[in-house]
């Protein structure tokens, strides 16, 4: 005998409502075909450096495979708070105001269950990483989508925030460079914002993963701004200009009283960051920013032929000031986002990842990463011109 029981009964309802990522629906359908350049894959096509790599072996042979400390090597805090003040001018005490995280996806979860209260009202600035809104839905909250344009080069206006804020607001997710827009923020834009968050009393939490990769600018942090410190959580980590995606391995800095909140939550989930990615870590830290500084210099050259390339070929492109994406603008074909990414990938094999999974302003635009060789980058931009003329 069988008895049938309905999915919705055994798992949650707040599971059930979350939408699966819009990115793999178009990784899964490439990798079931051939000849294909994928544009859409948001990681590195480095190799992390052989120091780290080496450092990450010595470590096993030398046995060091147990638990650290819940918020990670104190070794590796210390290198971490060294590297935030050298290179962003931010001090932290590597003993309360910091933790090692799996990678920062994992900090930016543990940010948002540590601060939110059911029914509290997070803004999130789109386009946007896909994974910001279900998790503030995960930790009980609202998203409250504020949604940027190209008109403003994809910055947040004060005007924008202002409008947003309701008596519910208690925090405001930023993430510059951002994924997928590449958008930066100066210092004097940030002013603007830090103003109405202290005015609000909210609390702000900082994707700054991309910092490195900042093309035109030093990256510019809110937390520099006078007052902002105490009321920013700075997310990050070594994924990205560390070429360490693999590695699972982020960190979160900020006031001690939400970083020890965190730790809690930390503690009772996955205990420590694997290990020996700790030691590699500590590895890129000392010895790795020459590699960084070369893989960012690569990146800038990709970026500027990717963007003088959609504009000859019929796509508008703003420049993107960090990170390693483009964005350019669909619009004038008539097709939606999905639409145009669906036909491309199918007649000329190129993947690229639709705007609209972005969030509000997504829209009429596609994402293009520039972290593959410049081989391949001309050989996509072949093919999307072949594909922009059948159109």
């Amino acid at each position: 005998m069988t008895s049938k029981v309905k999915g919705s009964i055994r798992t949650s309802k707040l599971v059930n409502e979350i939408q699966p990522s819009g990115i793999r629906k178009f990784f899964d359908l490439a990798s079931s075909m051939d000849n294909i350049i994928s544009l859409g894959v948001g990681e590195p096509d480095f190799v992390t450096p052989w120091a780290t790599r080496e450092a990450c072996i010595s470590s096993l042979e030398r046995g060091y495979t147990a638990y650290t400390a819940n918020a990670g090597l104190l070794e590796l805090r210390v290198e971490i708070c060294e590297y935030m003040k050298k290179q962003f001018q931010l001090s932290y005490d590597p003993k309360n105001e910091i933790i090692v995280t799996v990678g920062a996806s994992e900090a930016l979860d543990i940010a948002l269950r540590a601060i939110v209260d059911p029914g509290d009202e997070v803004i999130v600035v789109e386009p946007t990483f896909v994974s910001y809104a279900p998790l503030v839905t995960l930790a009980g909250g609202k998203s409250v989508s504020v949604g940027t344009t190209v008109e403003t080069n994809f910055k947040l206006t004060p005007d924008q925030l202002q409008k947003a804020i309701t008596p519910r607001t208690k925090a405001i997710m930023l993430s510059f460079p951002n994924n997928p827009t590449g958008a930066t923020m100066t210092k004097e834009e940030l002013e603007a914002i830090a103003q109405i968050v202290e005015e609000h009393n909210l609390i702000v939490l900082s994707d700054e993963i991309y910092a490195e990769l900042s093309y035109d600018s030093k990256h510019a942090s809110i937390a520099n701004i006078e007052g902002m410190r105490e009321r920013t959580i700075i997310i990050s980590g070594f994924s990205k200009a560390f070429a360490m995606t693999g590695w699972r391995l982020g960190f979160v800095t900020g006031p001690s009283d939400i970083i020890s909140a965190m730790l809690k939550i930390h503690q009772y989930t996955l205990m420590c960051a694997p290990t020996m990615a700790q030691y590699a870590a500590v590895e890129a830290l000392q010895t790795g920013m020459e590699d960084v500084n070369k893989m960012v210099q690569s990146y800038k050259q990709r970026r500027n032929y990717f963007v003088k390339s959609f504009e000859e070929i019929g796509l508008p492109c703003h420049v993107p000031g960090g990170a390693f994406y483009a964005f350019p603008s669909i619009k004038d074909t008539g097709l939606t986002s999905e639409q145009f990414a669906e036909q491309l990938l199918i007649s000329e094999r190129v993947a690229v990842v639709p705007g609209h999974v972005f969030g509000s302003g997504g829209e009429g635009h596609i994402r293009c990463s520039y972290a593959t060789s410049l081989d391949n980058l001309k050989e996509a931009v072949t093919r999307i011109g072949r594909f922009l003329e059948k159109l």
